[in-house]
């Protein structure tokens, strides 16, 4: 860890994170939570949300993926997305869907306000974000693709969001 400038998880705890939290909504795999938690770590999210079916830590099949990190980042189950949408909004922070839907904005069209906070909102692997999720939204973001398939999993999705905000929000 020394030689790769890494942080013990005491540092990482005490280091401003990027004004960001992921919310993982009825995500059924335990390696895709895991792979977002790791995501989240490497890029300095401030907190992920677990909601609905998520699985929390701990899990070893979380851990699997995870490598630790869901022992960096914070997180929070919260059962019932809505009421988390609602106390995310009042709390001040924009809230962003990531799904492909009328209106959604191509990520690479999406404007990041460096003076705001962010939640962004992951779906269940099939069924994509609720709608009434999407509804509540301030914005609808989506990654173009121009394969023949119309989804990406939803850790690489995580991924790309998630790197995209850090990009914009830490330099």
């Amino acid at each position: 860890m020394l030689e790769l400038n890494r942080l013990d998880i005491e540092q990482y705890h005490s280091i401003n994170k990027i004004p960001l939290v992921v919310v993982l909504d009825d995500i059924r795999s335990l390696n895709n939570i895991g792979s977002i938690f790791r995501t989240s770590d490497a890029f300095l999210v401030d907190k992920i949300y677990l909601c609905g079916i998520t699985a929390t830590p701990p899990s070893p099949d979380i851990h699997k993926t995870a490598l630790g990190a869901e022992n960096s980042v914070e997180w929070k189950y919260c059962k019932d997305i809505m009421i988390l949408v609602e106390s995310l909004k009042r709390e001040g922070y924009t809230v962003c869907s990531i799904e492909q839907v009328n209106g959604s904005i191509d990520i690479r069209d999406f404007i990041i306000d460096n003076e705001k906070k962010y939640a962004v909102v992951l779906g269940n692997e099939v069924k994509g974000v609720k709608q009434e999720v999407v509804d509540k939204s301030d914005f609808c973001i989506e990654l173009p693709q121009f394969g023949t398939k119309h989804s990406l999993n939803v850790s690489i999705t995580a991924g790309i969001v998630i790197w995209n905000f850090f990009n914009s929000l830490y330099n």
